[in-house]
């Protein structure tokens, strides 16, 4: 026993003593070794010493134990105090930079088509995201019997129905009519949702931008070169694209803008297979919407378009899932910083 407590002093005197925490670790992992030791010692001890043999063990682990948390302690207390002291700290040294941000890749496009089309002489507007039914499907001349209408497409927020979460950004074509007279020119760009099955290509809450032309003998070839200028300004080039009719109620006659695919070349699960992206539908306005926002259709024309935002990002930045904008991953939106 005398021996054991020689031991014991030892190790007790050098945790005491240990210079720092790193020390002190290295210390408590080899105490555990000769801890497993001692109680592997004790085992092969005579029968009537064994219980003397684990009980002088056991209280061998808890002083060392006890010294380490009381060394810990230690250093806790002295690296507290260091810190309440200031020692170390020049107050002449400029303060940490906050770490940078970075816009949203979406954020981002919008600004330069608004950019874009103000430069045109183009406004931009702004609406509610939750919309009477009347601006989302009546004064857009869509019929109570479209399939647009029904719950499977459109997040309804009350039971009547008469307020539903905006399926498109062309509700502000009404709204910018019955509040601006004509001539005027206004994009709306904003977040729309539709009850979508979410894949690489669809999401249930996207962005899309609005655009609305009224003057006196507006065109077709009018719209043709927006478009034109459009994606030049985005692209910084001429990109592939095609127009090809399009059924919408609220356009006639109506078009489809396609842009090739920028991922594939025999197509791909974003392109459906297709090598082709829709991207801009657009149209001249119909009479009908004209006269819901209080416009003589005898004297006045124009044309609508509307920009997915969210698949131009895609095209822009080379995304191949739609689901990646609003993840909301730090990973991915570092990448536009």
């Amino acid at each position: 026993m005398q021996a054991d407590d020689a031991h014991l002093q030892t190790a007790l005197d050098r945790v005491r003593s240990a210079p720092d925490l790193e020390a002190l670790r290295a210390l408590e992992r080899e105490s555990r070794v000769l801890v497993d030791e001692g109680f592997a010692a004790a085992r092969q001890s005579p029968p009537e010493r064994r219980k003397e043999a684990f009980q002088s063990v056991q209280r061998a682990k808890e002083a060392i134990e006890a010294a380490i948390r009381a060394r810990k302690d230690e250093f806790e207390a002295a690296a507290l105090e260091s810190e309440r002291s200031g020692a170390g700290f020049d107050p002449t040294l400029p303060a940490p930079k906050p770490r940078r941000g970075s816009l949203h890749p979406i954020t981002q496009v919008t600004r330069e088509l608004e950019d874009l089309f103000t430069s045109m002489g183009w406004r931009v507007l702004d609406g509610p995201e939750v919309e009477l039914e009347r601006y989302n499907f009546d004064a857009l001349n869509i019929s109570r019997d479209h399939p647009a209408r029904d719950t499977m497409d459109t997040f309804r927020c009350d039971p009547e129905g008469k307020l539903v979460l905006r399926t498109h950004t062309s509700p502000v074509q009404v709204r910018a009519m019955e509040r601006l007279k004509p001539p005027f020119r206004a994009i709306v760009p904003g977040k729309v949702f539709r009850n979508e099955t979410v894949d690489a290509s669809h999401e249930h809450t996207f962005h899309q931008m609005e655009g609305l032309c009224i003057d006196r003998g507006v065109s077709v070839g009018h719209l043709i070169g927006t478009m034109k200028t459009l994606l030049r300004g985005v692209f910084g080039r001429d990109i592939e694209v095609r127009l090809r009719p399009g059924y919408f109620p609220f356009v006639e006659p109506g078009f489809e803008l396609d842009a090739r695919c920028p991922f594939c070349k025999e197509g791909c699960s974003v392109c459906k297979q297709s090598t082709w992206i829709e991207l801009l539908p657009c149209g001249m306005v119909h009479p009908n919407v004209l006269a819901a926002g209080g416009i003589d259709a005898e004297e006045w024309t124009g044309f609508a378009f509307g920009l997915g935002l969210s698949r131009l990002t895609m095209l822009r930045y080379e995304i191949d899932d739609v689901r990646l904008l609003l993840s909301g991953d730090p990973r991915f939106l570092e990448q536009f910083a």
